[in-house]
């Protein structure tokens, strides 16, 4: 049985059906199960080990500084205790060729921390804005 291996070549992200295609990085694709302990009582030889809790990881997005701010205004409005906006998000993976390989989607995600760029008048490396999103579970379709 052979599995095929995809380098990444490009990504998008799309927020509630709209691509927001500027996003360099991604990180945060992660679910965790805790592993909890049973010691059976009589018996010392071994410690069951149970599935407990399973959780997903925020998911981080970097990109280069553009002139929209839209997303810099979700997480201030998050932040200043207005309604929390919870928007469903994709990110979708293609080959070189431009066929879609692989789509994560996150549902319900809003934005937790956001981190402007570092600057520095010596360097010639691109402004980064990050934004961190919360989300309420994760599908691969």
């Amino acid at each position: 049985m052979s599995q095929d291996i995809h380098p990444l070549s490009r990504f998008y992200v799309v927020i509630d059906g709209v691509a927001q295609a500027a996003f360099t990085e991604l990180s945060g694709l992660q679910v965790e199960t805790d592993v909890l302990e049973y010691a059976e009582g009589g018996n010392n030889g071994f410690v069951h080990r149970l599935p407990g809790r399973t959780r997903v990881g925020n998911i981080t997005l970097k990109r280069g500084i553009t002139a929209s701010n839209e997303l810099f205004k979700w997480y201030m409005n998050i932040a200043a205790g207005k309604k929390i906006d919870r928007r469903n998000l994709s990110i979708i993976m293609y080959d070189v060729a431009g066929k879609e390989l692989l789509r994560w989607n996150f549902l319900r995600a809003y934005p937790v921390k956001w981190v402007g760029p570092q600057f520095d008048a010596g360097s010639n490396v691109n402004a980064v804005e990050t934004l961190e999103l919360a989300h309420a579970g994760l599908q691969m379709g």
